[in-house]
């Protein structure tokens, strides 16, 4: 009897110091509170947990894998571990990494596209991020598009520029993806908001002039008058005469100085040589530019120039015009 009272005790209290390390475990960091780097885990989809948990270990989780497993089990939870990418920060305990991989709480990344970029700064950026996975490396641009659902667009000014998050390691055409349809959203609103007095005749001239209004200016002030002045000479088929097209008719050419033989040979970017607007989008243009270019300015100005501060000068007549270009250029 007293042996049996003496093993009872043993296996109470065993039971409790192992009650008492579990405890003790579930709320100890994994990663340590002073650790430099986090813990990166990659669940591939359909992994077991027990290889979960093994790269968890070999990822330098301060665990056992067979420990690990122990949990993911006991916890009832172990079939509900979602694929993805992951990161477990300093301090992360068992409970807290469970809770992780079964909401499918992955690691995001950002990545922005600026106003006023072209296609070719678009790819440069996506393709320079060590955050996506690179399945559109060794694809020709028209490529690029019929991966992305857009075959046989034109790229130019397709993507919307903002700030987009994604999981870390998505592909990068997926990040393509979203900003081309976010780019369809915004300018399906903008069209829809347009004044009914706007020579534009569709969504897709809409985009070609906002686009020539975000490389004319990053003034906020200015943008609508400048579409204002583009739209005053599209209702009389005067040229657009603007440099940022002709520029962009160069390409890669262009060596940050315009000259007047480019503004005198012709090309189909040349709105110098040629009426109407160009054949395509020159740039991506933002929120701002979209609107202004489907709600101008009523001005009487047909011209406008750089004041060199950023603002522009506009005119009503070409003598006003040119009394500004000998002020504001031709003596700076």
């Amino acid at each position: 009897m007293r042996l049996f009272k003496r093993l009872l005790i043993a296996c109470v209290l065993l039971t409790m110091l192992v009650a008492g390390a579990a405890v003790w475990w579930l709320q100890h960091p994994l990663v340590p509170i002073d650790a430099a780097q986090v813990i990166e885990l990659n669940v591939e989809p359909g992994a077991s947990p027990r290889r979960v948990a093994e790269s968890l270990a070999d990822a330098g989780a301060r665990s056992p894998a067979m420990l690990l497993f122990a949990w993911f089990r006991l916890s009832g939870q172990a079939r509900d571990i979602k694929a993805g990418s992951y990161e477990f920060e300093a301090g992360t305990t068992p409970r807290g990494l469970l809770d992780k991989l079964v909401r499918g709480d992955q690691a995001l990344r950002s990545l922005t596209l600026l106003e006023g970029w072209n296609i070719r700064e678009v790819l440069a950026e996506v393709r320079s991020s060590p955050d996506l996975q690179q399945d559109i490396d060794g694809l020709s641009v028209p490529e690029i598009m019929t991966l992305i659902g857009y075959p046989g667009r034109h790229p130019e000014g397709r993507f919307f520029p903002d700030t987009y998050r994604m999981v870390k390691h998505a592909p990068a055409s997926t990040v393509l993806r979203q900003a081309a349809q976010t780019m369809d959203k915004r300018l399906a609103e903008a069209w829809a908001q347009r004044s009914a007095t706007t020579p534009l005749r569709s969504p897709e001239e809409a985009l070609i002039l906002a686009s020539i209004v975000e490389k004319e200016t990053g003034l906020e002030s200015d943008r609508a008058q400048i579409a204002g002045v583009f739209s005053n000479r599209l209702r009389i088929g005067m040229r657009l005469q603007t440099d940022p097209t002709v520029i962009y008719g160069l390409g890669e050419r262009f060596d940050g100085n315009l000259r007047r033989i480019h503004l005198q040979t012709d090309t189909p970017y040349n709105t110098y040589t040629r009426a109407g607007l160009p054949p395509t989008p020159i740039a991506m243009p933002g929120w701002n530019s979209l609107l202004a270019a489907v709600q101008p300015q009523a001005t009487p100005a047909f011209y406008f120039v750089s004041r060199g501060d950023g603002s522009s000068q506009f005119s009503a007549t070409l003598q006003e015009h040119n009394a500004a270009v000998q002020r504001f250029i031709l003596r700076r």
